[in-house]
């Protein structure tokens, strides 16, 4: 199992063609290059059925998107934490805004990726979700504005006491979560300018997945962080 370190560049490969099948490849493995390059840890949240061809193809941590928090059983339909930890991946996304879960729901998903040593990342979209969460003892907090999401304006830039307060917020709760923001980030100075504001990375998305050069853009990402 491949290490999971901070600062970290999570990519999210959604659903978007440019990180489907061969493509979510070949993203994994220039993420894997600039990670050789700088030293930045890149985790990659490819769909699905890429997560055993990217976890063989590269070696740097995959995360699923999402996991259900059931046993196994008859759950047709349902994302099994144990066959996603089997397919190679290191941990996962919980409650992204386009995944949305109740905290009671969360909490379940938080404490079964424990149970399976998945580093967990719940995603927010304020402060008050944030705290909440941060109780919840995930390994991660990724907090996203929805209304930024998509956007190319960044939280870092639009509403930068978010993502102070949440960092503020969470450590005063539980001082060992790290703080990740997502949210509009498209390009080194975004990534920049979230470290500045106390978080331990980013999660990003379309900024990386749909760029014209993704190599490009990672390595920028990387250095932004490296030049702090």
């Amino acid at each position: 199992m491949v290490t999971v370190k901070t600062p970290i560049i999570l990519v999210n490969f959604k659903t978007y063609i440019e990180g489907t099948g061969k493509n979510g490849v070949k993203l994994a493995k220039d993420a894997e290059k600039v990670n050789l390059e700088t030293g930045v840890c890149f985790g990659v949240a490819p769909q699905y059925v890429d997560i055993p061809v990217i976890v063989q193809s590269v070696d740097i941590p995959v995360f699923a998107q999402h996991i259900d928090p059931m046993k196994p059983g008859s759950y047709t339909g349902h994302v099994l934490p144990e066959a996603v930890k089997e397919a190679g991946a290191a941990g996962t996304l919980i409650n992204h805004s386009e995944r949305r879960l109740k905290l009671a729901d969360v909490d379940a998903v938080v404490a079964r990726a424990r149970e399976l040593s998945l580093v967990s990342v719940v995603c927010t979209n304020n402060i008050a979700v944030s705290t909440s969460a941060a109780a919840l003892q995930p390994d991660m907090i990724a907090v996203e504005p929805p209304e930024l999401i998509g956007t190319g304006i960044p939280v870092s830039k639009a509403k930068p006491e978010i993502v102070t307060s949440t960092v503020e917020s969470v450590r005063r709760i539980n001082p060992k979560v790290v703080v990740l923001c997502g949210a509009g980030i498209t390009d080194g100075e975004d990534v920049a300018a979230a470290i500045r504001l106390g978080t331990q990375g980013v999660l990003v998305a379309s900024g990386i997945v749909k760029a014209k050069n993704p190599y490009k853009v990672m390595l920028e990402f990387a250095e932004a962080v490296t030049k702090r």
